[in-house]
């Protein structure tokens, strides 16, 4: 049951928090650092409120460990929203893309290209080290126990200090936020900027949507989890293409083929592993009578 409700978590809330990222990132694309650290302040308010009730609750996993996995998580996040520095564009921001650039001189091509090149650099590394975050937690949960909620307060809490080196350009893009259009709230009957606007609704998803993978991550195999990630980005792609009417290339569809192809494959071997697994219990058991 809690895997279900974790998965639902991850799709509803990282797809619905793709859109307002991308609502963010068309009108500012270096607006990267706010977000992540709006994301990581609600966060971390929230688990030290209701996780660690005010500082009182002791960790059950020693800090050592979740310096390590905070080191990790921070670098991830802030390399992610980085790279949207580098026009990478949201679809590829998910997945992979072909990204079409206007025309101009060979120097300015030769340029946009490595520039380019450097975002998709930053997303790989920013990929590896996901995952390597990911087998690290599920070798934590198995000597620990699951602490889900735990391991999400530490990991947005312990990184905050780390934004003070980027606290310009946050303080920046608050200036600039503060300038954007201004609309109604009906709920309050206030008019506020709307990229503020855009970017609370940003953060609660987040939220959400940090909430289930971390569920997930005590609930699953990390294999699992970045398969069901990666279901999400397919996901959040399509309605990044039909929404924001972003363009589908032939490299979208070798990504979606590869990730049809991916969930198949492991579908299967994960079926038969199971069945491997299932048929050597019986033989012990058997054996044992």
């Amino acid at each position: 049951m809690n895997t279900i409700f974790a998965v639902l978590l991850v799709f509803v809330g990282c797809c619905s928090n793709v859109v307002f990222l991308e609502l963010l990132v068309r009108k500012f694309p270096g607006c990267g650092n706010i977000v992540t650290f709006a994301q990581f302040a609600f966060i971390a308010l929230e688990g030290f409120i209701f996780e660690t009730n005010f500082g009182r609750k002791k960790p059950a996993i020693p800090m050592s460990n979740y310096v390590i996995m905070v080191t990790m998580f921070f670098t991830v996040s802030v390399i992610n929203n980085y790279a949207l520095n580098f026009n990478i564009a949201m679809p590829l921001h998910m997945i992979f893309r072909s990204n079409t650039g206007a025309e101009g001189s060979e120097e300015q091509d030769v340029y946009a290209l490595l520039h380019w090149l450097l975002g998709i650099a930053m997303l790989t590394f920013a990929l590896l080290m996901s995952a390597r975050m990911g087998i690290f937690q599920e070798t934590l949960y198995k000597q620990y126990g699951k602490h889900s909620k735990e391991a999400l307060f530490y990991n947005h809490c312990l990184p905050l200090p780390g934004f003070l080196l980027l606290s310009s350009d946050i303080y920046n893009h608050c200036v600039l936020f503060s300038q954007s259009t201004p609309v109604e709230v009906p709920v309050i009957g206030q008019a506020v900027p709307v990229m503020w606007l855009y970017l609370l609704i940003n953060v609660i998803t987040q939220y959400v949507c940090i909430r289930g993978v971390f569920i997930l991550t005590t609930e699953c195999a990390s294999l699992t989890v970045t398969l069901v990630v990666t279901l999400r980005k397919f996901i959040s792609l399509i309605i990044s293409i039909l929404y924001f009417k972003n363009p589908f290339t032939a490299w979208h569809w070798v990504g979606t083929a590869v990730v049809f192809l991916g969930t198949l494959i492991y579908t299967e071997v994960w079926t038969s592993v199971r069945m491997a697994l299932r048929g050597k219990e019986e033989l012990k058991e058997k054996k044992a009578e």
